[in-house]
């Protein structure tokens, strides 16, 4: 287990979030990457933070951590993102760096919390109805949040639902639909957790 950044008292805030991002970057322990990433995450619900966040380039963090082949920094990473993206500045960084594809890729994660972050985040990320950003409504995405839909996991359907309700128009469902009949190709659903056999 990672230990606590050392920060003096007086330092605050900015000077522990620093000491997370620093130790983030400079440790060679996966075990305590994760807990830092997990901790930032932690820190990004809070929009006190945002400001801080976005001067240690805590974002980009976050999206740089997408493309890490540990599902667990892919899981801390895409959380972490969901949070602040209800923030306009956050959102418009996101948007201005080419996060789109990095999020998206995440729908096809075998793990079920970063497939609910990636679709709750692609959802701050837009506006409701036609999508003023083509690629969040994009006819891969659509099929996906279709298959989503038909999801035995009532959370992934709820939110793959309102996602199409809401952000899709009926002519990109529809397309997204005739698209899918001709197709045996799909992305797989994620793991859900299942109780372990004796």
């Amino acid at each position: 287990m990672a230990q606590k950044p050392k920060v003096e008292p007086h330092v605050g805030r900015l000077g522990y979030l620093q000491a997370l991002v620093t130790e983030f970057q400079e440790t060679e322990s996966q075990d305590a990457k994760e807990q830092v990433l997990a901790n930032l995450a932690n820190f990004a619900y809070d929009p006190s933070n945002y400001q801080y966040l976005r001067q240690l380039q805590v974002l980009d963090l976050f999206l740089d951590s997408l493309s890490e082949e540990s599902e667990s920094l892919v899981e801390f990473a895409i959380g972490g993102l969901c949070n602040l993206c209800a923030d306009r500045a956050n959102k418009e960084h996101i948007l201005q760096v080419g996060g789109i594809p990095l999020i998206t890729n995440c729908l096809s994660s075998p793990n079920e919390e970063t497939v609910l972050s990636a679709v709750t985040t692609l959802m701050y990320l837009s506006s409701p109805g036609a999508g003023s950003h083509p690629e969040l409504t994009s006819l891969p995405v659509v099929q996906c949040m279709l298959r989503f839909a038909l999801s035995a996991n009532s959370r992934l359907r709820n939110l793959a639902q309102i996602f199409l309700e809401d952000y899709c128009s009926p002519t990109q469902v529809a397309e997204a639909r005739s698209w899918q009949a001709h197709s045996a190709l799909g992305i797989p659903l994620p793991r859900t957790e299942t109780p372990q056999q004796p």
